[in-house]
């Protein structure tokens, strides 16, 4: 893909590995905002989903790649046949298409399809060859090559590579290795494999042990160039290796790792900010470069020596990612030139009539809010897109709370246009609103995750809630922001019951499963 010895290709999978996380699930207009920032920001390959997963996944794919502007567009394929002519069908409206083929090569992953060595060397070649014959650039992956022999290992990249791959992908793909041993395995793949010297070795790298960013930078340096990872490090379970802190580490420490990616670092916050919100996966404070304290001091040690000089304490500025060094505080006299620049800057690009709709729910957060931080306006936009999907929503609320006996919840939804009303009690005004909202929507979901996180700082910060429910296997998330913590979780509660009905229907499923219920 590129001439220069150190350029570092950045390969990312938010949409297809980083989507795997359990309740993670985004809606097709998620993934092409997503998709859209990551072009932006100059991701050189964007992994766009899984074609054959499901419909749905193959028309993300299919929009996103009829879509794209600069990035090569992939879809991921099993090593099957169909799945590859699903996948190329995916990704061949792309200007720059890519199948990417797996098949687990170690003992265990073998062991599942009962193959021989002999005959998933076989299935290689036969895939990677008509992978090859559909699309000028293909990858294959050698899933838990970590854990595989190394001969039978070599054996099956020097296949691919004669097949026709042009990137060959080496995953730790349950976080098993460690720095030195990751690094050792690039280099004696690259010194034994013929051909090895003729195509791109990729890493990707899981973070089991805590090593995901540490083993895809010794990687590079023993002569992978292809990073495959997330933003914010999301992933199946502990997650990937985080773009923004490979791309970063390079950046800062370009004194001893010599590297070059294309991507804006200035865009990673907001792209951040919005898998974050969209993903309901809230990055942790202490998250290396996009935590919401990776550029805060309170130590009064740490504080004097930022102000006498930067560099005592900050390897990188705020500024580098996107993080303004002074913020504009927006608020209830702030008009629509205000709003739209600041969106803007938040990477959200409006149409006259969306900024109508976006400006009227940010006058009536900056009457309830003195200021409107740049979080609350990522949460106010974010609301705003859930909400015009959904079926269901929240008309109104009251809640009756304290001390001395049961919470009491008044509700009002508005179901498909129709109003719903009903009332109930619980163990407090979240678990009333809640079992109103049941009286409405029957369901058989089960509450898997509640969690409530402040937007920003002060007693009339928003509060940002993510619901995760769990039916028949099913998992979906929903998440709502209000300056009410309960009128936020009502919103949250229902936004799920919603994205649980778009799943089902999407799945052929009986969409009375949940139905409405007249009020009592």
């Amino acid at each position: 893909m590129t001439s220069d010895p150190n350029r570092v290709i950045i390969f990312d999978t938010t949409l297809r590995d980083g989507e795997q996380s359990p309740g993670a699930t985004m809606t097709h207009d998620e993934k092409l905002q997503i998709a859209e920032m990551l072009d932006e920001m100059g991701v050189d390959v964007i992994e766009a989903g899984f074609p054959i997963a499901s419909q749905g996944d193959f028309e993300a794919v299919s929009e996103i790649a009829g879509r794209a502007k600069d990035a090569r567009i992939c879809g991921l394929a099993r090593a099957q046949v169909g799945d590859i002519d699903r996948c190329w069908e995916a990704v061949r409206h792309a200007a720059r298409p890519r199948i990417h083929t797996f098949i687990g090569t170690s003992r265990l992953h073998r062991a599942i399809p009962n193959l021989s060595m002999d005959e998933m060397a076989e299935r290689i070649h036969e895939c990677v060859t008509h992978a090859r014959n559909l699309c000028d650039d293909v990858q294959w992956s050698s899933m838990d090559a970590t854990r595989t022999e190394f001969d039978f290992l070599c054996r099956t990249v020097e296949i691919a590579i004669k097949a026709g791959a042009a990137t060959i992908n080496i995953p730790d793909t349950v976080g098993y290795t460690a720095p030195r041993e990751s690094a050792d395995l690039i280099r004696r793949l690259i010194e034994t494999v013929p051909g090895a010297d003729e195509v791109t070795f990729a890493t990707h790298c899981h973070d089991d042990l805590g090593m995901a960013t540490a083993n895809s930078l010794a990687a590079v340096e023993a002569g992978a160039r292809q990073i495959e990872c997330t933003i914010n490090g999301l992933g199946e379970r502990a997650g990937n290796t985080a773009l923004e802190e490979v791309v970063m580490a390079m950046k800062v420490r370009h004194d001893i790792m010599p590297f070059e990616t294309g991507i804006d670092a200035t865009k990673i916050m907001g792209v951040s900010r919005v898998v974050s919100a969209v993903s309901g996966f809230v990055v942790q404070p202490n998250k290396a470069v996009t935590g919401k304290n990776a550029f805060a001091h309170e130590s009064g040690i740490h504080q004097d020596g930022m102000l006498k000089n930067r560099d005592t304490f900050e390897i990188m500025r705020p500024e580098d990612v996107g993080l303004s060094e002074t913020s504009i505080v927006l608020g209830k006299h702030s008009g629509r030139a205000a709003l739209r620049s600041k969106l803007e800057a938040l990477g959200y690009e409006l149409g006259d009539n969306q900024l109508r709709d976006v400006f009227v729910r940010f006058k009536d957060l900056a009457d309830r809010k003195k200021e409107v931080m740049d979080d609350d306006l990522v949460a106010l936009m974010q609301s705003g897109e859930r909400a015009a999907e959904d079926r269901v929503t929240v008309d109104s609320l009251r809640v009756v709370c304290g001390t001395g006996g049961q919470a009491e919840a008044e509700l009002r939804l508005s179901v498909e246009g129709e109003a719903r009303e009903a009332a109930a009690r619980g163990d407090g005004p979240v678990d009333a609103a809640f079992n109103a909202v049941k009286a409405l929507i029957a369901h058989k979901a089960r509450l898997q995750l509640y969690q409530v996180s402040a937007v920003t700082e002060g007693t009339d910060a928003q509060a940002t809630v993510t619901v995760r429910l769990e039916e028949d296997g099913r998992i979906v998330t929903g998440a709502s922001a209000d300056t009410d913590t309960v009128v936020a979780s009502t919103k949250a509660y229902v936004n799920a019951l919603n994205r649980l009905m778009l799943r089902r229907e999407r799945a052929g499923t009986d969409a009375r499963e949940v139905s409405y219920k007249d009020s009592a």
